[in-house]
């Protein structure tokens, strides 16, 4: 179907409407499933709506290149996935507009997100040449112990939609650098990005079969993901998403007995404590809260603040909130963009409802903006705010921040702890013995102590509780995807 975009590519070749198996593009059934600009509503393309014989397809390709992928050096796979480093950074602006035209973030934030999808596959392009083993003493003459490292084999990588380029680089190089092979279903509402990626590692010289996508609509996907859990040669899963998704997932793993890394729901506080830096506080909650709309795993859910500084944050954050540029991505001035789609708004709309019905107050926003289209809400900020609020106790993943006063530590750690989920804190102190205390008694998997902006590709990043388990990025991501074998050899002496 002819293409008509408000951003423009120079290379428009990277929009894929097909899925990628064994090297070749390929239309998929007849099926197909339409791509939208969530600020409009406009179809940009349409993509096929895969089933169970692309996934087995997919898979028996990756199967059989498995074999020779884990066989290639460490230091050509480096190469290889440097090379597609390379390329990423070269179609920046490209990758970047493609992001913002079908997840809807600015601009600017779609281009940055590009340079952090890239910075995780640059760090395990460097990490394929480092998977040392071990060399155990030996308990007697003779002997001679090691530890290797080894594949886990083919991985099934299953992609969200906040960020289609940075969660497929966290998956898939990783996977690339250990020596696997890929399986990939991207969101169905981002799978553009993820087929430009394939793409471009096609190009950077990743083998045929190595890496492979199919697209599927939501009600196709179950029919897809299913064939991957029910064949024992998919020996890993990897999948960031709800964590009813992901308790499904292991469900559904255990009879094959795959290895697992979910990155699921989380439920964020936010403790802005007596002794903060009131400003500095400000700022990081604005890094974190309203990064892509409020659309991120990892921005603060919840907001606790000492009633002897609430007044002072308050009403610098309520400032700072309403002076947001909302629009569409094709205005360089927009700070956010419009919802992923109308699913996503009813809920912002029904947590900030709920909360007002229960005693909170609009200090800003709180409201749809309908002159800009259906995907659209106002910033919000809400006062008085407490655990009863479907904001307390869900995330609202939108551009919604409820204020909760508090009076000590002990009364706020316990209320931060009080969810099933674990995956990412913010406190702010300048009480260095309150610091330790305060991060160490926190039930998540990332901490950040005066600062908002929290991942990097050297940094593990994962949760705790029902916020999954398994780390992406850093040594520990690479490990995800290796066994350790234990050799012995005897009759040396």
């Amino acid at each position: 179907m002819p293409l008509t975009l408000p951003l423009t590519l120079h290379r428009p070749d990277l929009i894929r409407s097909a899925n990628f198996i064994a090297g070749q593009w390929h239309p998929g059934p007849g099926a197909r499933l339409p791509v939208t600009d969530p600020a409009t509503g406009t179809v940009i393309t349409e993509v096929p709506d895969s089933g169970a014989p692309e996934a087995r397809a997919a898979l028996e390709a990756a199967h059989a290149a498995f074999p020779a992928w884990r066989q290639v050096p460490a230091k050509q796979r480096a190469a290889i996935i440097k090379r597609w480093n390379d390329l990423v950074l070269a179609h920046q602006d490209d990758l970047g507009a493609l992001i913002s035209l079908e997840q809807g973030k600015p601009l600017a934030e779609g281009k940055g997100e590009v340079a952090y999808a890239a910075s995780y596959i640059e760090w395990f392009g460097e990490q394929a040449t480092r998977m040392n083993g071990e060399v155990i003493p030996a308990p007697v003459p003779g002997r001679r112990m090691f530890a290797l490292k080894e594949p886990v084999g083919v991985v099934a990588a299953i992609t969200p939609w906040n960020f289609p380029a940075a969660m497929i680089a966290r998956k898939i190089a990783p996977a690339l650098a250990a020596g696997c092979t890929v399986v990939c279903k991207p969101a169905e509402d981002t799978p553009l990005t993820s087929l430009a990626l394939v793409l471009l590692a096609h190009e950077a010289g990743v083998p045929p079969g190595v890496l492979n996508i199919v697209t599927a609509s939501r009600e196709k996907t179950p029919e897809v993901v299913d064939v991957w859990l029910d064949d024992a040669r998919v020996r890993k899963i990897t999948f960031t998403g709800s964590t009813p998704v992901g308790k499904h997932l292991a469900r559904r793993s255990a009879d094959t007995l795959k290895k697992l890394s979910l990155e699921l729901g989380g439920n964020a506080p936010f403790i802005v404590f007596e002794d903060a830096d009131v400003d500095a506080a400000v700022d990081g909650f604005m890094a974190a809260k309203f990064r892509n709309g409020g659309q991120t795993c990892v921005c603060p859910n919840r907001v606790f603040v000492h009633t002897r500084v609430h007044a002072e944050f308050a009403q610098k954050l309520t400032a700072r909130v309403a002076a947001l540029k909302v629009g569409p991505a094709s205005d360089p001035a927009s700070q956010i963009g419009p919802m992923i789609n109308a699913r996503a708004v009813e809920k912002i709309e029904r947590h900030v409802q709920d909360a007002v019905a229960k005693g909170a107050k609009v200090l800003t926003g709180g409201k749809r903006l309908a002159d800009l289209g259906a995907t659209y809400y106002a910033p919000t900020v809400l006062e008085n705010a407490d655990a009863t609020m479907a904001c307390a106790c869900e995330e609202t993943f939108g551009p919604v921040a409820p204020l909760t006063r508090f009076d000590n530590e002990q009364e706020v750690i316990a209320a931060a702890n009080d969810t099933p989920f674990g995956l990412a804190a913010y406190f702010y102190s300048q009480d260095v013995r309150r610091i330790w205390r305060v991060a160490e008694a926190l039930e998540t998997g990332i901490v950040g102590i005066n600062e908002g902006a929290l991942a990097a590709e050297a940094a593990p990043f994962g949760g705790v509780k029902e916020s999954g388990y398994g780390r992406e990025g850093s040594t520990h991501g690479l490990e995800d995807y290796l066994h350790t074998k234990y050799v012995c050899q005897g009759g040396l002496g």
